[in-house]
Formats: C-alpha cells, structure tokens, sequence
C-alpha cells in the first residue's frame, strides 16, 4: 500500500467521524453527539470543525423547558443562539438545514419566555419575535394577538405584519403593512426587506427611483399611497388599514382610495372634487414622473 494510499484512508476516517457528529446531531441526540465528538477529537485534535461541532453538542446538552425567570434571562438565552448557535449551525449544515435545525431551539425559547408580558426594552425576547424565528407563524400571530395596544406598537406591528405575510401571502398583510410605513418607516424598511417579496421588491425599487421626498428612510411614509398611483388595483386592500397617525401621508393613501372608489361607481362629479384636492394637499405622491 503506498503512502497516498494511507492518505486517502485517513482523509476518509476524519470525514466520517465528522459526519457521525453531524448525523447524531441532526437526530437531536445529545448522548450520541457527544460521545462521536469525543471520538473525534481524540483521533484528530487539531480538526477544523471541532469547534463549531462542539458549540452544537453543548446546545443540545442544555436544553431545557422550564420557564425563564425574566426577561433578562431569555435575552442571554436568546444572544447565544444568535450569536453562537447559530452561526455554528450554518457552517456545520449549510443556510436551509442550519435554518430547519435550529427552529426546534426557538421554538423551546419561546415557550419558555410565553410567560412573560411585552416590555418595549426588552421587545426582542418576547415570544412573540422568538415564534417568529422558529417559523411558527400561527404562534407568533397568536402571541402578538395577546399584547395590549399591539397596532400602536411599531414592533408588535411589524411582527403581526411578518405573521399575517407569512400566512396569507402579500394579499393578507397590505394593510399592516401601510399602518406600518405611517408609524415606523425604519421597522418597513426592515421588514419589506427581510420578506424579500417580488412585488414589494418591484414598487420599493420604482419609489426609491421616483418617489422626491427627503431622500431618506422617512419617505417610506408616503409608500403606501404612492403605490396606489402605480397599482391602483390595491385600493380594496390598503383601504383596510386602520386609522393611524392622521399624517399627511396616511391622508394622501385615504384620499386615493376614495378617488379610485368613486372612478369605480362612476361618480364624476364628486370625483372631480377629489382629484382637485388630491392634487392640492397631496401632490407628492401624485407627481408624475
């Protein structure tokens, strides 16, 4: 047998003990994880994925289900599977595995937080946000559901938004969505982002390219009545927004879907009346390009 020969077999005796790791790790075996780490470690110290497998073992062996005593507890819980389980995880399986084999992890963190009341300093470890990461959109809708005041909240909006999305489609979230743009411009533009949906990626792209405003974030604002100038299908959904703010911008979207009701009635008269006011009080989001 040649010395390549002998290579070959060691590469493969490290990539198998590797995947033994990875597959008891994938079977949520903590006791079969860890006993195939340490087989590892002892044939082959200084192997590059020790670490990152390790990280994974040890999150296994500290599962637990007992409540979190406060909502500082669920925060140190919440930054390691952020800051440490997590990226361990992609390196280990990969961006949608990582993703599958992490959500039982957020999962049993927002159980575990379920009892606590939203507190706005601590808005990132309610259960609600951690539903949200474990892909449980029904309990994360649920939870929101269960907060006093959640539309006047922007991140209990934005979270409602990201569950009725998930849930209904594009369809189902519009008029979250717009209460959105009015009351927190910075948490749309990080939702929109996030959900990364072909048509709101289209008109975001168009309003950035037309829409003159600030030049900023805040023009985010009039979104949602600039998108009826483009769409003007949307109407019937965005008119389901609830009273928000009463900016001009909310005024505008309002005003547009009155416009477009009475196009659709074929009330000229009373339609005339509008459009003049539109153009009047509105003209931003009017401006041709």
């Amino acid at each position: 047998m040649t010395s390549q020969q002998l290579d070959i077999f060691e590469d493969s005796r490290d990539t198998m003990l590797r995947n033994d790791v990875a597959a008891a790790l994938e079977r949520y075996d903590a006791a079969g994880a860890r006993s195939a780490w340490d087989t590892l470690a002892a044939e082959f110290p200084q192997d590059e994925a020790l670490v990152h497998l390790s990280v994974l073992v040890d999150a296994l062996e500290q599962r637990s289900s007992a409540p979190l005593p406060h909502h500082e507890a669920v925060r140190h819980a919440r930054g390691a599977l952020s800051d440490a389980i997590e990226p361990a995880a992609l390196r280990v399986f990969g961006g949608r595995a990582a993703a599958k084999w992490l959500a039982p992890l957020w999962r049993e963190l927002a159980q575990r937080a379920s009892h606590l009341a939203f507190r706005p300093e601590y808005s990132e470890d309610h259960a609600a946000a951690l539903w949200l990461k474990a892909r449980d959109w029904s309990a994360a809708h649920d939870a929101v559901e269960r907060i006093e005041s959640w539309r006047r909240i922007p991140a209990t909006l934005a979270w409602m938004a990201e569950a009725q999305y998930r849930l209904q489609d594009l369809d189902g979230a519009w008029a979250l969505l717009a209460e959105l743009a009015w009351l927190s411009p910075d948490r749309f533009d990080q939702l929109t982002g996030r959900l990364d949906d072909p048509l709101l990626r289209r008109l975001r792209k168009a309003f950035d390219a037309r829409f003159e405003g600030h030049g900023d974030v805040r023009d985010l604002a009039w979104f949602p009545a600039w998108v009826l100038t483009e769409t003007p299908g949307l109407s019937r959904l965005l008119g389901r927004a609830q009273h928000s703010l009463h900016t001009e911008p909310e005024q505008a979207m309002r005003l547009l879907v009155e416009i477009l009701g009475l196009e659709r009635q074929g009330r000229h008269h009373d339609l005339v009346a509008r459009r003049r006011r539109c153009v009047t009080s509105t003209h931003r989001c009017m401006r041709p390009t």
